[in-house]
């Protein structure tokens, strides 16, 4: 209440000084207006006299005078009138006005002998006279003075009623001020404050319901956007302290981002972690005249920004959102997250020659069908080829720049977009620690050697002094395709390779998720969404429902993911009606011909298998076309009976980690495709083979009909192992090994 208070006087003090101020001016104001028409009448009262009398006076006929004196006393507010002769001697004064001339002579003579036709204001019989005096010429040369009385009191009373009135006016607005303000503050600051007080009180003792504080209005918005920061923080490290504690008891250690941080610090010396990929974490776009952060879909960012966040360094990336220099310094970098800047993204710009032939072309259109033997014939062009190699000489410009002053360094760098990559930098840092993180798989040497630039490609790997892969089998495809292609020496017990004095490492890094961003937005939801609810906004009705999130590719089995639900729907017609199917599809690669051919044949499909299902309110399969941010796609993975993973090949696939990491209920069922890196992980999901629609349409109806207790059992045996084996522990074990490892020299040949 102290602060109310002096917050209530405050501007009671400034109400009344602007109040007093104002009524002040207007008072000034009103009384020069009712003086000056004082003066104004005055003045036409007595010209019109002084005609009226003149010739009598001349005529010194002074009953006549006398009589138009008493007469022109009766005028409004005017007392009277009285003439003086030219020595000051009274002639003729009106009646009523007699006694008081007498008492108050030496003003008047004071005024006659001034010889100035001058008005002022007197004090006469308790009352305030303006005394108005005129000089009247006389035929003859003789002259005579009148002045005119006029009572000017009732102009203190008026201003007086001013007063009065700016005084019951400001108590007033006082009253309503101190109950305004006191129920403004009440409101909007009393109340949010005690309701911030007990969220935060509930915060330290674990009972707070969500992470954003329940106070809503403009003036809090910076402190509730730290405090939800701030909560989620808290929360997360409780869940993780708790976690850990409970791993202790077992002898086991989970992995967290502070964990992760003082092991990066510890391992590497407190030296930055440089990362290299082509998709950057985030993304700037244009919304009219604004500009808006977005997060490019793909497993990738989901797995490298918490590390980043955790590790701080720099992320090295394509800029290739519209709006991304605009927001970069002069050296294209910029600060990340938005939120809760951690580390710094520095940004490439490529022309768009040098994006298709470099991504569109070469990228994927040659490596990725290459690596995923999804069918699909690889294309490789000359040309591409040469913007491959321009735009990892660009990159290793870049990276060079930005480790140029860090001793020893430690690279890591992203996926087939970079294969020379490590080559380039091992020879102009032979000093720099440098792995290669390969996400999609290696196929067999047979397959890999249908590119035409495969050597120049193994010999740009082998740059690295670590090569990662998800699984041992790729490690074992791609020790095959560097003894098919290069003369070198392989260490098939240690898994490296030796060529010209530098030593490659090569093992497997199952990569994973963070496991608290997902179970974070799952519990930022407060409460499970209802499918009813969620169906009925897209009009539609439902009682079970599947889903699906991929980017739109031709290696993620979507085509059969879809007539695996239409054979469900046709093998058990009871749940026609009953179960929809709903694909998150994020576009990718719209520019390459094959993504055009596979989104138009992806539609067709669903519009077949709608068309085919037909009813009123339902609909079997629901296509959601669009990028979608990770609190919506959490939103689907708590509310979906199923979700299906069904690639052709893939090199992991975090979309079944997520899911599970989503499913705080323990409730839910996994399929996945065998193809995909993350069945060998995740035995507890439903595994199966994308290419027979027969199994996956009886792996939808088993994961319907599964026992409550078997699909606890089995989500908690899955979210158990994801917990303890997170993307923390992954890229500890990768720098582990990283720093692990004797450097030695490396000459670039080859490319």
């Amino acid at each position: 209440m102290r602060i109310t208070l002096k917050l209530i006087v405050s501007l009671i003090v400034v109400v009344v000084f602007v109040a007093v101020v104002s009524a002040w001016f207007n008072v000034q104001q009103e009384k020069a207006k009712l003086y000056e028409e004082v003066l104004s009448r005055s003045s036409l009262l007595a010209e019109s006299f002084k005609e009226s009398v003149r010739n009598n006076l001349a005529a010194k006929n002074y009953n006549n005078v006398q009589r138009l004196a008493d007469k022109f006393q009766s005028q409004k507010q005017l007392e009277g009138v009285a003439i003086y002769d030219a020595a000051g001697n009274r002639i003729v004064s009106s009646s009523a006005l007699t006694p008081v001339l007498a008492i108050h002579k030496e003003a008047i003579d004071a005024l006659l002998k001034d010889g100035q036709d001058k008005a002022g204001i007197y004090a006469m019989a308790e009352k305030k006279m303006f005394l108005y005096p005129l000089s009247v010429a006389l035929e003859g040369g003789g002259a005579a003075r009148i002045i005119l009385f006029t009572n000017v009191s009732y102009i203190d009373y008026d201003l007086f009623k001013i007063w009065k009135r700016t005084l019951i006016r400001l108590l007033a607005q006082m009253i309503l001020i101190s109950l305004v303000t006191l129920l403004t503050i009440r409101w909007n600051l009393v109340d949010p404050v005690i309701q911030m007080a007990e969220w935060m009180k509930n915060l330290r003792i674990g009972d707070a319901h969500g992470h954003a504080p329940p106070i809503k209005g403009d003036i809090f918005a910076p402190i509730t956007k730290e405090a939800t920061t701030l909560a989620t923080n808290l929360q997360a490290a409780r869940r993780s302290a708790q976690n850990e504690a409970r791993l202790r008891q077992k002898g086991e250690s989970l992995w967290t981002p502070e964990r992760l941080k003082e092991h990066i610090k510890i391992k590497m010396y407190g030296r930055p972690l440089f990362v290299v990929s082509n998709r950057e974490p985030y993304m700037h776009i244009k919304e009219g005249k604004d500009i808006r952060t977005i997060i490019p879909a793909g497993g990738l960012v989901t797995a490298l920004d918490p590390i980043l966040r955790a590790a701080g360094g720099t992320w090295v990336a394509h800029g290739s959102g519209e709006a991304d220099f605009e927001v970069t310094d002069d050296c294209n970098r910029i600060k990340v997250p938005p939120e809760e800047p951690a580390y710094t993204l520095r940004r490439v710009p490529l022309s768009k020659e040098q994006e298709d032939g470099y991504y569109y072309g070469f990228s994927n259109e040659g490596i990725w069908p290459l690596c995923h033997i999804a069918h699909v014939r690889p294309i490789f062009r000359k040309e591409d080829w040469r913007h491959y190699y321009e735009v990892n000489s660009k990159f290793a410009e870049t990276v060079l720049e930005e480790i140029a002053d860090v001793k020893e360094p430690c690279v890591l760098i992203q996926d087939y977009h970079f294969t020379l990559l490590p080559g380039m930098i091992k020879a102009a840092r032979p000093d720099a620690r440098v792995a290669v993180f390969w996400h999609i798989p290696w196929p067999n040497p047979e397959t890999f050697g249908i590119c035409p630039w495969q050597k120049e490609l193994v010999m740009g790997l082998l740059g690295a002094d670590l090569i990662g892969f998800q699984t041992q089998f790729y490690c074992n495809n791609f020790l095959d395709t560097v003894d098919r292609t290069i003369e070198s020496r392989i260490d098939w017990e240690h898994f490296s390779v030796q060529k010209e004095g530098h030593e490659t490492m090569v093992k497997p890094f199952p990569i994973s998720v963070d496991f608290q961003q997902p179970e974070k937005e799952s519990k930022a939801l407060a409460a499970k969404p209802e499918l009813k609810a969620i169906l009925k906004e897209m009009g539609l009705k439902a009682e079970y429902l599947g889903v699906g999130v991929d980017r739109i590719d031709y290696t993620k089995g979507m085509l059969e993911r879809v007539k695996a639900v239409e054979r469900f729907l046709e093998k058990y017609p009871a749940y026609q009606g009953k179960f929809s199917f709903i694909q998150l599809g994020a576009p990718s690669r719209t520019h390459i011909p094959q993504y055009h051919r596979f989104l138009a044949e992806l539609h067709a499909e669903v519009d077949r298998i709608n068309w085919k299902f037909k009813a009123k309110d339902w609909k079997a399969i629901v296509f959601l076309e669009k990028h979608h941010d990770h609190k919506e796609i959490t939103k689907f993975y708590k509310i979906a009976d199923v979700c299906l993973v069904t690639s052709l090949h893939d090199g992991m696939n975090l979309v079944a980690k997520e899911f599970v990491a989503a499913r705080d209920d323990n409730s839910g069922v996994l399929i996945l495709s065998r193809f995909a890196g993350a069945s060998r992980e995740m035995q507890d999901a439903l595994i199966v083979n994308p290419y027979d629609i027969e199994q996956m349409a009886d792996a939808i109806y088993y994961s319907l009909t599964m026992p409550k207790a078997e699909t606890t059992e089995r989500m908690t045996r899955m979210r158990q192992d994801l917990h303890e084996n997170n993307i923390y522990k992954w890229a500890a074990n990768l720098t582990e090994e990283l720093m692990r490892l004797r450097m030695d020299d490396f000459k670039l040949t080859g490319v």
